[in-house]
């Protein structure tokens, strides 16, 4: 085991990480920009060091200042977190020709599963289920068209590269289908570098499941059970469940082997994730994608296994053997990701946080990437903290978040904890039979 880390990442990941590194007895190494010095996850670290300023491409983008850091601490390991640079192959390539230690999948396993047309065709061969689409970049709004007529209306127009819904759409005739390409071209050059786009088939009442992986040092991939994250703005997660309420044992069980089988045919290391699109009426699934690093959404997989995933990342990275790749799940748990956004637009704000306060008591769980006190800028994601709970069953849980939910205090800038407690009440929600478009019929009510 390697005895120091470089938490390659702010706000709540990197203090997640930072947790997890001090508990098992590592130096753990902290980075910032300008804007974070005074974050809680700087003073957390046992070493702090400033890489640039608020702009996060001149910071957490700028691999050169991280991996600098990295040498001017003696860094043994880089722990990407999630966003940023987690993704990205070259710079885990950099890591690797610096001897240090990656903690992650391989190189190679990034860059396969970075591009969406390239792991729908690996996924395809792998015999995974994978929807009707296109196996080949789509040029031009034309070809997608004729695309269309080959898959079907309606369908789901994506930049290939990148995650986290940028400029996603769904297109249901040809006219709308011209302007959602039009729009995810843009957001593909502009966020990703190039204007590679996908179709393919959009199911409509549609849930959007995932299933944690772990690939073992030995070459092994595991399953560690399914979060539901079909809780969706703009196409965006705000609220992941574990186990799915939507999910029965059969479906489930072929979900689990379908990942394994997925993990094995790109050689995944470490923690990673397969998600799944899942037709309830028909109990079929379909490949989306496998992001090959630690989930936003991952506490949820933790407080009903009692792993904890951080640590077992490190240990695979190290080479040792992981510690608890077969716990059976236990009761249910439930994330709600608090933003600083309108809570009916969804538009995110900022300001100084004039009071903070967490609730507390048994099955909560708050893993907060500020504290009172610290400014909320518009430089990075509106994530504030998650406040997940865990309870013996789906109804101790949601009792639990109830609770939670009305005792946590932000004042100084507008959050989303109006919707997240609207949201509990929305009985398609509360009865678990809920799909992608849920946030979408409560604002349209």
């Amino acid at each position: 085991m390697f005895e120091s880390v470089l938490v390659a990442n702010r706000g709540e990941i990197a203090g997640r990480v930072v947790h997890t590194a001090r508990a098992m007895g590592l130096k753990a190494i902290a980075v910032y920009s300008e804007a974070d010095a005074d974050l809680p996850y700087v003073a957390e670290a046992d070493e702090a060091v400033l890489i640039g300023p608020a702009d996060p491409a001149r910071s957490y983008l700028n691999a050169a200042a991280v991996l600098e850091a990295a040498h001017r601490t003696n860094a043994q390991a880089v722990h990407p977190g999630y966003g940023f640079l987690a993704e990205n192959a070259a710079f885990a390539r950099q890591v690797a020709e610096r001897d240090l230690v990656w903690v992650g999948p391989p190189p190679l396993t990034i860059a396969r599963m970075g591009d969406k047309i390239n792991a729908r065709n690996l996924m395809k061969e792998a015999g995974v289920p994978v929807a009707p689409g296109a196996w080949e970049p789509v040029p031009d709004a034309a070809t997608a068209v004729e695309e269309a007529g080959r898959i079907g209306y309606p369908v789901m127009v994506k930049p290939a590269a990148g995650g986290g819904g940028a400029g996603l759409a769904a297109a249901y005739d040809e006219a709308s289908l011209r302007t959602a390409f039009d729009a995810a071209h843009a957001a593909a050059v502009r966020l990703f570098g190039h204007g590679d786009v996908l179709l393919e088939r959009y199911v409509e009442g549609a849930r959007h499941v995932e299933v944690q992986i772990l690939g073992l040092a030995d070459g092994t991939v595991v399953a560690l059970g399914e979060r539901d994250c079909s809780v969706q703005r703009r196409f965006q997660k705000v609220v992941e469940e574990s186990p799915s309420p939507g999910v029965g044992p059969a479906l489930r069980e072929r979900m689990l082997a379908a990942a394994v089988r997925a993990g094995q045919a790109v050689g995944h290391r470490g923690a990673g994730t397969v998600e799944w699109l899942v037709d309830p009426a028909a109990q079929e699934f379909f490949f989306l994608e496998m992001t090959t690093r630690l989930q936003v959404e991952h506490p949820v997989t933790e407080l009903v296994t009692g792993v904890d995933l951080v640590e077992q990342q490190f240990r695979i990275a190290a080479g040792e053997p992981a510690t608890a790749t077969g716990a059976a799940p236990r009761g249910h748990a439930i994330e709600f990701r608090v933003h600083a956004e309108d809570p009916q637009l969804f538009v995110p704000g900022g300001g100084e946080i004039k009071v903070w306060e967490e609730p507390v008591g048994d099955g909560i769980r708050i893993d907060a990437g500020y504290a009172e006190g610290n400014t909320v800028t518009g430089y990075y994601d509106s994530l504030l903290a998650k406040l997940c709970v865990h309870g013996d069953d789906r109804a101790h849980a949601l009792a639990r978040a109830r609770a939670a939910l009305g005792a946590f205090r932000i004042e100084g800038l507008t959050t989303n904890l109006p919707f997240l407690v609207e949201l509990l009440d929305y009985p398609e929600f509360a009865g678990g039979g809920y799909d992608t478009g849920v946030v979408a019929r409560m604002r349209a009510r």
